[in-house]
């Protein structure tokens, strides 16, 4: 061993086993030593700056070890002894020397050979490398450097005070000086000869002149007195008198704000930063920077722009502030990445306020005179105004200068500029969740999907689904029928955006893989049918299975996707939900999605080929739709109706999108549902439904009624001046009653979808047209039968459009002029095709051109869609308001009552009527209360009889029943922080105390074991049972037990730990690594995109989020209009919670596991537990 050099055996021990494993250069040599003068073979490892040898290369601990830095390796020549004489010595000949020096006083030299050369020159270049011989070097000559600067800082403190004595005897001489001139002049004033008095004035003329100076002074005065007055009583003055105290207040709120930004920065920023560069730091510099951000880039650009409003308010009254905004707009730009980051900032900073160290240490802080009580939060939050605050001046400022000011049109220009700031950042804040998400997917698709990259692509919701195998002639292979099969191998993972639906399976590894056939399903070409079962033994292409099959088989749990796309054969996708409340959920969202593709599709088709008026140009028309108002304010986003986000709106406008019959986003619709309760009631937005349906004229707003009806005039002039037909010109409300081609392959029938041309959608209508004049009784050549498939197809969505089907015609009619295709018409075909024939109590003849009735059926569509929405996703708003159900009931019963209701709509207020009524079959979850309420086991478990298995899977399972029982509602408001948030928010409180009771339950259960390998037994089997969680997805019950083991109390017991094998503080780390709160859990949503539900994420991050929305932005403006971007983004977090509430556990409950758990006789303290742990190993002496 070297002498001289104190090591830690341990310590030691570790870096040899690191160096046999890892080491740079690692072989034998033979080493000579300095007392025999003898060479042993030895194997040697080098690791960094040490030299290890072992008696072998099998050898655990190590023979010596040797420093190697400042030592100087070099070739040697072969001693002189060897002189070849024999054999052995001619072998001896053939060795390469080196020789190790080291630089410490005493050290002998290290005498190494090797037997191959190039293995020699690699070992000196090792040990040479090790030496940091370089870096040595560079010292050295950075030290001279130093000395020589010191030595010429040393002349220039030497020069700096010969000159301050020079200065001093200078400032001497002057005040001796300066004494003699005071002295000379008394001396002359003394010496000045006295002065007679001056000639005598006649008297009067003194008076005249004194009479005069008085007269003229007070007419000045009399004359400027009245300029004064008559300019401080002028509109002008009192102008300039508001603009100057609006400036004033600009600079004291500058000022104040300077300020607030200095106390950030010195008083936090600063103090942390040094406190993340201690021995023991309570945070890292990387959290510090994710917390503080750039607010010390800001803090200087703004006192930099208050130096400048001082030096303009001291040439008061002359205020020019123009090219002060000139200078800070580009500037300004630095803002974008403080918003962006805003709502990370305060979920980092929440999370390290989960370590007391910081959090006492912050306090501290805040305890400082000059932050007045104030919390960083606060500190944090003052930026996100200042852009609002700068427009609210300079719209004041502009208010009261003058149109032919100097500075009128420098701050209209600045005005504007930070207005278009403000607006993309608000833009930033309120799509960066959706874009963020969609790109999520993206990377977690190996084949990658370009559909998502495409920014108006709006995510809706995705979960499991069991693909069921594909259909062969109508019916399902009863082979694979098996649940455990169809589990296994059909499960998928499934994505719904707003034009597309993905289907995708996923690896071991949790990357998703896209199916090869129907992965990427194009909404535009699907029919959703969520009833399976067909009515007649002629299926169609659209049906799944038989009559006895899906509903008995599936219990009705199945949906499916008709695909037909333009360049391949049909096919069919069978899928399958967990429960009926997901089937309802999915195909809600499914029918809203096409439905909206639809309607949008037929309105381009109708404008572009009939009225030469384009889509966007027909959103322009309707000012609107994209008109900033008094009322309803947009952003440049676009939603999936290609329409402009609202950012706010009062109630009246956002009830007035809701029922607008051109459109409904299923984007604004989410929103709505979700947060309506904010700002309205759900009376309110009944009755508004109400209204549209037994009113539609008088709800609905003028200009929808005007474009929904444009179309050219021109078109009914033309047939009647062609003498064709009257009946050619109808507005149809729904077709005709046609002839059923019974014979007619139904693999022939094609839909009319909207990728097929316009041709195609005149020559059905006037098909259809031309039909209606003829008598049912006569017959329709095959070729140009239109096949009506409305008995034979499964029954579709409420809200999907049943299509026209038709045969390519065979047959020549006998128009053959330009048909006019009405938006009016265009709809009835898209939502009242399903007909068979007229509907009971209303004559196809009392339709012709009856535009009321197309309203009504429009009206009637939307309100079903809307309470369709409602009704099977936002459950929860009838149950817990039984005259709130009541009121749907007496609504939908009177639609029943409706006799021209079509059938589509009859069935639809049936299927709303029926899952309203009937109690949720679904609802048997097990409830946290009813398993407290359970009587106590006849044999209560422990600790040590309990397996990690069964502990695992009964803490997911509570950590589930608690996380599902929580209402969306609750997620409103952020009740969980206010004073009363027991009452406002019980069962969030109920979620955290749970989490809370199960943290400390770990805790108790270790520290109760007064021996050592008892506690370190107890450690490893709940980090294997918190390793169990994580396999199951439980993330909030890995938490529990983590942080249990991070408590003061258990983390401190240094034996304990060190009885703790190795494999179990690596999992330890990687455990607590996955569900880390660094970089906004980062790695936990990760592991959240990646896996397959059922899930229990941690509750805390959702909230943290909805904090940080909450606090940034307000519900209201300062007009009252509703901040819809705020209700979006409220939304999405919301959506996010839900999905992972719906997917249950497939787990059997064990009373006796959950007993245990759920026990608080076996919780103890924190007070008592630190002082048990200091009982248990006491504090070591300083």
């Amino acid at each position: 061993m070297q002498k001289s050099v104190r090591y830690n055996e341990g310590h030691a021990l570790y870096l040899a086993l690191l160096a046999r494993k890892e080491g740079t250069k690692r072989g034998y040599l033979s080493k000579k030593t300095a007392e025999t003068n003898r060479w042993h073979e030895k194997w040697f490892a080098l690791y960094q700056n040490v030299l290890f040898y072992f008696e072998g290369e099998q050898s655990a601990r190590p023979a010596g070890m040797y420093m190697l830095e400042g030592c100087n390796c070099e070739r040697v020549a072969a001693p002189k002894g060897c002189a070849a004489g024999s054999a052995k010595d001619a072998a001896l000949d053939k060795q390469h020397y080196f020789t190790v020096l080291f630089g410490h006083e005493g050290q002998k030299p290290l005498e190494l050979r090797c037997e191959d050369e190039v293995d020699g020159d690699e070992w000196v270049e090792a040990i040479h490398q090790a030496s940091y011989s370089d870096i040595l070097i560079e010292r050295e000559v950075l030290m001279q450097k130093y000395i020589h600067l010191v030595q010429i800082v040393e002349t220039e403190k030497v020069a700096a005070n010969q000159l301050r004595h020079q200065l001093e005897d200078q400032d001497t001489e002057i005040e001796r000086l300066k004494s003699e001139i005071v002295a000379l002049n008394k001396t002359k004033e003394k010496m000045r000869p006295y002065q007679g008095n001056q000639e005598d004035e006649d008297p009067d003329i003194k008076k005249i002149k004194k009479v005069q100076s008085f007269m003229r002074g007070w007419l000045c005065r009399r004359k400027w007195k009245t300029i004064v007055q008559d300019y401080i009583c002028s509109p002008h003055a009192e102008s300039m008198r508001k603009r100057n105290q609006i400036v004033f207040n600009m600079v004291e709120a500058e000022s104040e704000y300077v300020h607030q930004l200095y106390v950030l920065v010195n008083c936090f920023l600063r103090p942390l930063r040094m406190a993340a560069s201690s021995k023991k730091p309570p945070i890292s510099h990387d959290d510090v920077s994710s917390i503080f951000l750039n607010s010390e880039t800001i803090m200087f650009l703004h006192e930099i722009f208050h130096q400048g409003l001082k030096a303009r308010i001291a040439n008061w009254p002359t205020l020019i502030l123009a090219d002060l905004f000139d200078i800070l707009l580009p500037m300004l730009n630095i803002y974008q990445e403080f918003v962006r980051n805003h709502q990370y900032s305060l979920q980092v900073l929440a999370n390290c306020k989960q370590n007391r160290d910081f959090d006492k240490l912050l306090k501290q802080y805040e305890a400082n005179p000059a932050c007045e009580g104030r919390m960083l939060e606060t500190f944090l939050t003052y930026p996100m105004f200042q852009i609002p605050r700068y427009i609210i001046t300079l719209h004041e400022l502009l208010a009261h200068t003058p149109h032919e000011h100097v500075e009128r049109k420098s701050l209209e220009f600045a005005k504007s500029k930070l207005e278009e700031l403000s607006r993309v950042m608000h833009d930033e804040v309120s799509d960066t969740e959706n874009i963020r998400k969609n790109l999520a997917i993206e990377r977690t698709i190996v084949e990658g999907c370009d559909i998502l990259l495409d920014t108006s692509q709006t995510f809706i919701r995705q979960g499991s689904l069991i693909q069921v195998p594909s259909v062969e002639r109508g019916k399902l292979s009863k082979v694979r029928l098996g649940s455990l099969s169809l589990k296994k191998e059909g499960e998928r993972q499934c994505f719904l955006f707003t034009k597309h639906f993905l289907i995708c399976t996923r690896s071991s590894g949790g990357k998703l893989h896209l199916l090869k056939t129907g992965g990427v399903l194009s909404l535009m070409e699907c029919t959703l049918v969520e009833e399976t079962e067909a009515s007649d033994d002629d299926c169609t292409l659209n049906s799944a299975v038989s009559t006895k099959g899906s509903g008995q088989v599936f219990g009705h749990l199945d949906f499916k996707l008709v695909v037909e796309p333009t360049d391949a054969p049909p096919f069919t996708v069978v899928l399958l939900a967990p429960s009926r409340q997901e089937k309802a959920a999915w195909t809600s969202d499914i029918s809203q999605c096409i439905d909206n593709i639809r309607c949008n599709g037929l309105m381009t088709i109708v404008f572009e080929e009939n009225s030469k008026v384009t889509v966007p140009h027909m959103i322009k028309s309707d000012a609107r739709l994209h008109r900033d108002d008094v009322d309803i304010c947009f952003s440049k986003t676009l939603n999936s109706c290609k329409v402009p986000q609202i950012r706010y709106a009062s109630v009246e406008r956002l009830l007035e999108r809701l029922t607008d019959l051109r459109f409904l986003s299923i984007d604004f619709l989410n929103t709505f549902l979700h947060t309506y309760r904010i700002f309205t009631t759900a009376a309110v937005v009944l009755e508004k439904l109400s209204d549209i349906y037994r009113r539609p004229f008088t709800s609905i707003p003028v200009r929808s009624l005007e474009l929904f009806f444009a179309t050219s005039q021109n078109s009914r002039g033309e047939y009647l001046a062609d003498g064709k037909s009257p009946h050619l010109c109808r507005k149809f409300s729904s077709p005709p009653p046609l002839s059923l081609s019974r014979t007619s392959s139904p693999a022939r029938t094609r839909k009319l979808s909207l990728t097929s041309s316009c041709n195609k959608l005149r020559r059905s209508i006037r098909r259809a047209a031309v039909l209606e004049t003829v008598s049912v009784d006569r017959t329709i050549p095959e070729s140009s039968s239109v096949v009506d498939t409305a008995e034979l197809s499964p029954c579709r969505s409420p809200s999907t459009p049943r299509h026209l089907r038709y045969r390519q015609p065979g047959v020549q009619t006998a128009d053959n002029s330009h048909c006019s295709v009405s938006p009016a018409s265009a709809f009835a075909i898209a939502t009242a095709a399903a007909g068979h024939g007229s509907p009971p109590g209303f004559n196809n003849s009392e339709r012709t051109c009856d535009k009321e009735f197309i309203i009504r059926r429009a009206a009637t569509n939307r309100v079903l869609n809307v309470l369709r929405h409602w009704v099977s996703k936002h459950s929860q708003d009838f149950e817990l308001n039984n005259e709130l159900k009541m009121n749907v009931l007496n609504l939908l019963e009177e639609v029943l009552r409706d006799p021209d209701l079509l059938p589509q709509e009859r069935k639809a207020t049936a299927n709303i009527l029926r899952t309203l009524s009937q109690d949720d079959q679904d609802d048997n979850h097990l409830k946290i209360e009813d398993i407290i309420q359970m009587p106590d086991c006849p044999k209560p478990e422990c600790f040590e009889t309990l397996s990690a298995m069964e502990l695992a899977e009964q803490i997911t399972l509570l950590d589930h029943v608690v996380f599902r029982s929580i209402p969306y509602e609750e997620f409103l408001g952020q009740g969980w922080m206010k004073v009363d948030k027991n009452e406002r928010t019980p069962y969030i409180m109920k979620t955290s105390q749970h989490f809370n009771d199960m943290s400390n339950l770990v805790a108790s259960q270790i520290m109760s074991y007064a021996d050592v390998a008892s506690r370190a037994g107890a450690i490893e089997k709940w980090v294997a049972v918190a390793d169990i969680c994580r396999c199951l997805h439980n993330y909030n019950g890995v938490l529990e037990i983590t942080s249990a083991l991070n408590r003061s109390a258990v983390y401190r017991l240094k034996k304990t730990w060190a009885k703790v094998s190795k494999q179990t503080k690596a999992l330890m780390d990687k455990l607590q690594k996955t569900v880390s709160s660094e970089g906004r859990f980062k790695n936990l949503r990760e592991m959240l995109k990646n896996c397959n539900p059922p899930a229990v994420p941690y509750l805390g991050m959702y909230l943290t989020d909805l904090a940080f929305i909450e606090e940034g932005t307000p519900n209201f403006t300062e007009e009252g209009l509703v901040n819809f971007s705020k209700m979006r983004m409220i939304s999405h977090i919301i959506r996010e919670i839900r999905q992972f509430q719906q997917t249950s556990y497939r787990i059997e409950h064990q009373q006796k596991v959950t007993h245990y758990l759920l026990d608080k006789t076996l919780i103890i303290d924190e007070d008592t537990l630190y002082e048990l742990s200091l009982k248990i190993e006491p504090r070591l002496p300083a």
